[in-house]
């Protein structure tokens, strides 16, 4: 039994952060003005990740029913010299929400995921994915039963945008846990297949183009249709290597500069099939530039190779 199956086998109680008891914090991202802390809920371990969320056009634009954030803010002066002032601007209550993402009960990948270390970038051939990325990935990868929760509709069924339930050609598009579902500006969803046999990009071949045409047409259909974003202010990509080992594929708003859309991590979905099309075994035999955290057993792999 791996440790993702072993910690869920455990009985646990709901997370609240009254018994949320801080330990440390893993990081924090000034850029992104997010930080991931750790800390322990009835004595297991839980992450606790903080997001400010983004401004929204229609915060300030008062109506008869509703004021702007300027018409009731104060300001607090920092300095001021001659035309320019920097101030700290105090604003509603209701309008200093945070976003939280919790992961409880946390394993220790989880931990070494959010934590501050240094990363590295490898190449990746054919013949090092079978030796030495694979039978890594198969020891370590995350536990994907939220992915199968939401492929069978225990969980999220209200949050699908679309769903195409083809075995080999369908897939659930919904929002991503990155993003708050409200704030059009920082737009992030993700199509995940129905098919539970292609892990990541390495695994596509000519036979899987229906699949991924079906995506792109019906997902950027939708996201016009829902968000008002045309399909070509839409960034669409996978990740490489990925977050968890089943296919997925992240569409998010031009606009918004969403984490690991880095040429080392983001394969574009047009560039893919236009590969595929050319090639039809692609990527069964390119080299693949890839990204790892220090911590990660692919990592020190991949580093032992090196020396």
């Amino acid at each position: 039994m791996g440790e993702d199956q072993a910690i869920q086998a455990q009985e646990t109680k709901s997370f609240s952060l009254d018994d949320f008891v801080y330990e440390r914090t893993l990081s924090n991202n000034a850029n992104r003005k997010v930080i991931f802390t750790l800390g322990k809920c009835h004595e297991m371990p839980a992450i606790v990740i903080l997001e400010k969320i983004s401004f929204t056009d229609e915060q300030f634009n008062g109506t008869d029913d509703t004021s702007s954030i300027l018409k009731n803010a104060s300001l607090e002066k920092i300095m001021e010299n001659d035309i320019y002032q920097n101030n700290f601007c105090k604003v509603d209550s209701e309008l200093n929400k945070l976003k939280a993402t919790i992961i409880y009960p946390a394993t220790d990948k989880h931990i070494s995921k959010y934590s501050e270390q240094n990363i590295y970038v490898f190449n990746e051939t054919p013949e090092l994915y079978k030796s030495v990325t694979l039978p890594c990935l198969e020891k370590e990868q995350f536990n994907c039963d939220w992915v199968y929760n939401v492929l069978e509709h225990r969980h999220e069924a209200d949050r699908i945008i679309i769903e195409d339930l083809d075995p080999e050609i369908g897939f659930m598009l919904l929002p991503d846990l990155k993003w708050d579902g409200v704030t059009a500006e920082t737009m992030y969803v993700t199509a995940i297949i129905m098919n539970r046999n292609i892990k990541s990009i390495r695994d596509l071949r000519e036979c899987h183009l229906p699949l991924l045409e079906n995506i792109k047409s019906k997902c950027l259909t939708a996201i016009k249709e829902k968000y008002g974003v045309n399909s070509n202010q839409v960034r669409a990509y996978f990740h490489y290597q990925p977050s968890y080992y089943h296919l997925h594929v992240h569409f998010n708003y031009l606009k918004y500069d969403a984490p690991g859309i880095f040429c080392e991590k983001a394969h574009l979905l047009n560039t893919v099939i236009d590969n595929i099309k050319m090639v039809p075994n692609y990527y069964e035999k390119a080299t693949l530039s890839f990204t790892a955290r220090e911590n990660d057993k692919l990592c020190a792999a991949y580093k032992s190779i090196a020396e």
